[in-house]
């Protein structure tokens, strides 16, 4: 069995509670107590969420009719190095960015070849308007939303010709917000490649060597769900 060593690890993983973004037209997190201390004797909380809450994995179900639900996904696939595209100055000019792919092939010429089988993280910066749901969905007069995300052009290069096992970002989603086909997500979803949105702290990942480990809520027939992510840091 290959064995893991590190220096530290990262939670990746934003906490969920009420007033968290979620999108346009999902349901809130509502928490609410069920039990109390002082009444019941022990302490619980009823959860009402839905399975795209936070940082989150998309499952193929979520687009295709006959896709892999979250409960299905091989555990195997959920420990996987990490590759981390820093694009924050970039995404604070311009909200509508979309990852070229000669930024990727700029990443190559000092990093070295994506690694086959990784999660390619996309740092967008956006994570800091977290606590700020307006600013994070970012809309428009007309209803439009403003954020960065990957071109399909650098998806498939990432997929198809490093071997990608899939793609996150620390914004609300895989393609800009102006993508309102969602060519991203349906592209990697597709082809069961992990689609994982709302990261946190990717600032602190190295460009490469560190090891995620995903901790996936097992919602049976799920269309996503929340995930906690470790990162292990070199």
């Amino acid at each position: 069995m290959p064995t893991l060593s590190f220096t530290s690890f990262i939670e990746l993983h934003h906490s969920l509670h009420a007033g968290v973004p979620v999108w346009p037209g999902d349901p809130p997190i509502q928490i609410s107590d069920h039990a109390r201390l002082e009444r019941e004797g022990y302490f619980l909380r009823r959860l009402n969420l839905g399975e795209h809450s936070g940082t989150h994995l998309n499952a193929p179900a979520h687009f295709l009719p006959q896709g892999l639900a979250v409960d299905q996904l091989p555990p195997e696939r959920l420990v996987l190095p990490a590759v981390v595209i820093d694009v924050h100055a970039a995404c604070a000019v311009n909200a509508d960015f979309a990852l070229p792919l000669e930024e990727v092939h700029a990443w190559e010429r000092e990093h070295g070849r994506v690694p086959s089988g990784s999660l390619v993280i996309l740092f967008t910066g956006w994570e800091d308007r977290w606590d700020a749901p307006i600013r994070y969905w970012n809309g428009d007069s007309e209803g439009r939303l403003h954020f960065p995300g990957f071109s399909l052009e650098s998806a498939r290069y990432l997929i198809e010709e490093c071997g990608a096992a899939g793609l996150a970002s620390d914004g609300p989603g895989l393609e800009p917000g102006l993508d309102e086909a969602f060519s991203v997500n349906r592209y990697l979803l597709e082809r069961n490649a992990l689609a994982l949105e709302n990261l946190c702290r990717v600032d602190r990942l190295p460009a490469s060597g560190a090891t995620l480990v995903i901790g996936l809520l097992r919602i049976e027939g799920g269309s996503g769900a929340p995930v906690t992510i470790l990162a292990f840091l070199p």
